[in-house]
Formats: structure tokens, C-alpha cells, sequence
């Protein structure tokens, strides 16, 4: 159970964060308002009945997020106390989820019709833990005649596992984002890479992205590059709108400043998905788009020409889809704008 906190700490606690705040957060003028807003609230005592750090990351959250919505931007609760290192919460919760989930890939399956599912966890590990188990995946993927990826329920990680799981869906060397920092006089780009282990997907086949408001960060990033560079169509909901990366505080064992430091720019569009998230091709309900996404590329397969037993199968499939759905037709429709009734996620 987290420690009682007292007055004192708590001011501590406000003010390491309103202080990360203004040092590093990607908007200057936006900084230097969410920090005078912390102090403020914090000498008009708003805080001070906050003996729990759950209690106060959330009423120091709200506040953080009352100026521009962003949602990487908090004082993170940490059930499990982490060290004061630099990043320490997040590197230890990643190495929790590595283990829970088979490397970041829990399902690969085979669905009728010889289209392959590739199911997300949820964090984007690291390479270094991630890169054998995506190499397995795509192995296990290659001779499908589509690919589906639910990202229904990942809310991001490392940014150097989306350019790895970009690289085998794409087959030229792609300049993916570039990141631009406080400052602005300082970015970085991120491209494929030239050479993936295993079996590149490459861009011949259907690939459909499958997202819903859980979708958030690093996740949207691979929905969005996708999408930007058409090589897959995104199945499902508006997604959680999240695209600045960040870096984390312990102030606490059982609490962490994340604070954005910097701001993704799509080369395509200019621009990213934050606040708005990832506008879907074909918007269908978060639990029906993995059964969506399915009979589109079933559709997809059919359209080919190919001539080979997964195909036939497929088509077999969409006949007995087809004869179900008689009765009611147009369960599937094209997207124009946002899920306006969609709960923000909390990254």
C-alpha cells in the first residue's frame, strides 16, 4: 500500500513537478502556464488534503491537463514503488509486461481465409526485448494472403519498435517522423530500416490496422504512418490522440512526472494525431473491428486473383458471411471525422 504523505512532501512533490514542467515541457509559454497554475493551486491549498499519492496524482493530473488536453502529461501513480532513476518506472514496468506477454506479441493466428492476425500488447517493448518475438511473428506471418494488426489495447512504448514493425510492412527505406524538440533547433527523424531479420511482410498485401480509444501513443504512431503512407487501411475507432514522446521523474517511489519533450511531425501530413487521434478509414464499433477488419480482407484476397486453397477458402468464407448478412446490409461504414463518443484513454 503507498505511504501516507504529509504537508510537507506534498509541497516538495507540486513543486519538483511544476519545476520538470517548465524546464522540459515541448511549449515554453504553455510550460511556464501549467506551472504558475501548479503553484498557484498549490498555495491556495488545493492539494494539502491529499494524504495518498493516488489521491494527489490525480488532482495534480487534472490540473496539468486543463490547459491543452495533453495526455502524456501527468503525475503518474505507480502501484509498485520504483526508484528515483530516470525512466525508472516505465523500464520496470516494461520488463513486467515482457514477461506477461511473450515479448510485446501475445497472438499470432491464422483466420480462415489465410489471413493472419498479429495482436499487440500492451506496450511496445523495447528492441532489445521485443526484437526476437516481432521476428517470430512476421516469420509465422509470411505466407498469408493478409495481414491484420489489433492494436486495440496497446498504449505505446518505444518508438524504435514502430520503425522495426514498419520496417517489414514497407519495402523501400522510409522516412517514417521527426521529432522536434523544445527548442526546435533540435530534431531527430526516424526511418525503416534497411535490413530486418527474417521475413519482410513488404507491401504487396492487405494489411489492416485495427485500433479503438485504447490505442494511444507509439501504437498510433504505427496506425498513422500506415495510414499516411497508404500502405494499410485502419479498421475501427478514433484512437486516444497522443503524439508527444516524454520523459518520466520518480518524485516519489509510488509517483512519476511524465512531461512531453518533444512533438511528432508526420513527413506526408505535416503534421500528427495529437488531441484528434487516428481518424479511421472504416469506423466501425472497438469490439466489431477485429470482425470487420477480417471480411474486409477477405474481400481484399478475393479481388487478387490469385488462385490458391487459402483463396478459395476465402471465398467460401465470404459467401457464408454474405448469406448471414442478407437481412442487414451496411453494418460497415466509411469514416468522415471523429468518434465523438469515445472515452479518452489515460496513456
Amino acid at each position: 500500500m503507498s505511504a501516507t504523505l504529509q504537508p510537507g512532501e506534498i509541497s516538495r512533490i507540486v513543486e519538483q513537478t511544476a519545476a520538470r514542467v517548465l524546464e522540459h515541457y515541448v511549449f515554453p509559454a504553455t510550460a511556464a502556464r501549467l506551472a504558475a497554475l501548479l503553484r498557484e493551486r498549490l498555495s491556495a491549498g488545493a492539494y494539502h488534503q491529499a494524504g495518498e499519492p493516488r489521491i494527489l496524482a490525480e488532482l495534480v493530473t487534472a490540473d496539468l491537463r486543463s490547459v491543452n488536453g495533453d495526455l502524456h502529461l501527468r503525475l503518474r501513480h505507480l502501484p509498485e514503488p520504483a526508484s528515483d532513476e530516470e525512466g525508472a518506472a516505465v523500464r520496470d514496468e516494461m520488463e513486467r509486461a515482457a514477461d506477461l506477454t511473450m515479448g510485446g506479441i501475445p497472438r499470432v493466428e491464422r483466420l480462415t481465409g489465410g489471413v493472419a492476425l498479429l495482436e499487440l500488447g500492451r506496450f511496445l517493448l523495447p528492441v532489445r526485448d521485443a526484437g526476437d518475438a516481432v521476428t517470430a511473428a512476421f516469420t509465422l506471418v509470411a505466407r498469408s494472403e493478409a495481414l491484420l494488426i489489433d492494436l486495440r489495447g496497446c498504449r505505446g512504448g518505444d518508438p524504435r519498435t514502430v520503425s522495426l514493425l514498419c520496417s517489414y510492412l514497407l519495402d523501400e527505406h522510409t522516412q517514417l517522423n521527426t521529432m522536434r524538440y523544445r527548442d526546435e533547433s533540435r530534431t531527430t527523424q526516424s526511418w525503416t530500416l534497411p535490413y530486418v531479420p527474417g521475413t519482410r511482410y513488404g507491401t504487396a498485401r492487405p494489411l489492416f490496422l485495427v485500433t479503438g480509444p485504447k490505442t494511444f501513443s507509439g501504437a498510433e504512431e504505427l496506425a498513422y504512418n500506415m495510414q499516411q503512407l497508404k500502405r494499410g487501411k485502419v479498421v475501427g475507432q478514433a484512437t486516444g490522440g497522443g503524439a508527444h514522446p516524454q520523459i518520466g521523474f520518480t518524485l516519489h517511489p509510488h509517483l512519476e512526472a511524465t512531461v512531453p519533450n518533444a512533438r511528432a511531425v508526420n513527413p506526408v501530413s505535416g503534421t500528427n494525431w495529437e488531441g484528434t487521434g487516428v481518424v479511421p478509414d472504416v469506423r466501425v464499433p472497438a469490439d466489431d473491428a477485429l470482425t470487420a477488419a477480417h471480411r474486409l480482407a477477405l474481400e481484399a484476397i478475393t479481388r487478387g486473383g490469385r488462385e490458391a486453397p487459402s483463396v478459395a477458402e476465402a471465398r467460401e468464407e465470404l459467401r457464408r458471411l454474405e448469406e448471414l448478412s442478407a437481412a442487414s446490409p451496411g453494418d460497415i461504414t466509411q469514416s468522415a471525422g471523429t468518434d465523438a463518443d469515445e472515452a479518452q484513454p489515460v496513456s
